[in-house]
């Protein structure tokens, strides 16, 4: 069990980890705010109880809006939950309104397996999830859909089970019809969606068989990709295949991939020179994916930068 008062950071020791990480990376690469979440790997949902998880959760969260508050210019938060195996999505509740009302976040990540791997919850079209759906509509939030670590041996956490989950998670929503329940919902799938643009027409070919309606009218509507892809081939398929409206742009940036390509002399992540040199994006297009998508699929972001005057 984490003991909070054990923990003691001084907003200097903040400012300087930050600034020496990120927000320098962020000015590296011409990034000037980021949607800024507890990592993924450490979420760590499979550790221990409920009661394990919640203090987790609180710790991360408040030392996210830390950041933020120290740095609006360049932070503002999003929430990971205290998810626990085979625990009711509902007691996550507390923690995402106190995210939302007190410390002033713009969305959550959504983990769609808390057990690590090995895939114990239910589908994300299950019931079992509409607790947590139906305070995404009331604060209107999307959730970006992220795994945490794997404890499947069969299953690396970064190069496996991050992008098993993103394709699987876009797998369920073609299955199931969630959005005639809840058409606001916004979901956001990490890593370019995994293999779903570059299996796009398997996809299309079976959602055909079980009778769905067209991708872009049962999915699109209310699922969008990010661009954590760390190649130009990979940028230019997704951004031939999925419309320009469902891609935002992001960097994992201090994440999986940190490392310099040889064949660039570039870091993998430094995503906006994929953008750039895309031929299938116009001007307008990388508008949309740098800023304009994410104000529309975060309106509580707009909002906090309206109040700025951005």
């Amino acid at each position: 069990m984490p003991k909070v008062a054990e923990l003691r950071i001084s907003d200097d020791e903040l400012r300087e980890s930050i600034e020496k990480n990120q927000l320098r990376q962020m000015k590296e690469r011409g990034s000037d705010l980021t949607i800024f979440s507890p990592r993924a790997s450490f979420m760590a949902h499979h550790i221990g109880d409920f009661q394990v998880s919640s203090t987790w959760a609180a710790i991360c969260n408040e030392l996210i809006h830390r950041v933020a508050t120290l740095l609006p210019d360049n932070f503002i938060g999003a929430a990971m939950l205290p998810q626990s195996p085979g625990v009711d999505p509902a007691t996550c509740i507390p923690e995402l309104e106190k995210c939302m009302k007190d410390y002033g976040f713009v969305g959550i990540n959504l983990n769609p397996d808390p057990s690590g791997g090995h895939w114990k919850s239910p589908p994300l079209t299950d019931r079992h999830w509409y607790p947590i759906y139906e305070k995404m509509v009331e604060y209107d939030i999307p959730a970006m859909i992220h795994v945490s670590t794997s404890c499947n041996a069969c299953f690396h956490t970064t190069g496996a089970h991050y992008i098993n989950a993103d394709t699987t998670a876009v797998m369920q929503l073609i299955q199931g019809d969630l959005f005639k329940d809840f058409p606001q919902l916004r979901f956001v799938i990490p890593h370019g969606g995994g293999a779903a643009p570059y299996h796009w027409g398997r996809y299309r070919g079976l959602a055909q068989e079980m009778k769905k309606p067209l991708l872009r009218d049962h999915l699109l509507k209310n699922v969008y990709f990010d661009t954590c892809v760390y190649h130009q081939p990979g940028i230019d398929l997704l951004t031939k295949v999925i419309p320009v409206d469902n891609i935002l742009f992001a960097s994992e940036m201090i994440g999986a991939v940190k490392g310099i390509d040889p064949e660039t002399g570039f870091n993998f992540d430094d995503t906006k020179r994929y953008i750039e040199a895309t031929q299938n994006l116009s001007a307008e297009d990388r508008h949309k994916v740098y800023e304009g998508n994410a104000r529309k699929v975060y309106p509580r972001l707009d909002k906090a930068l309206k109040a700025q005057g951005r």
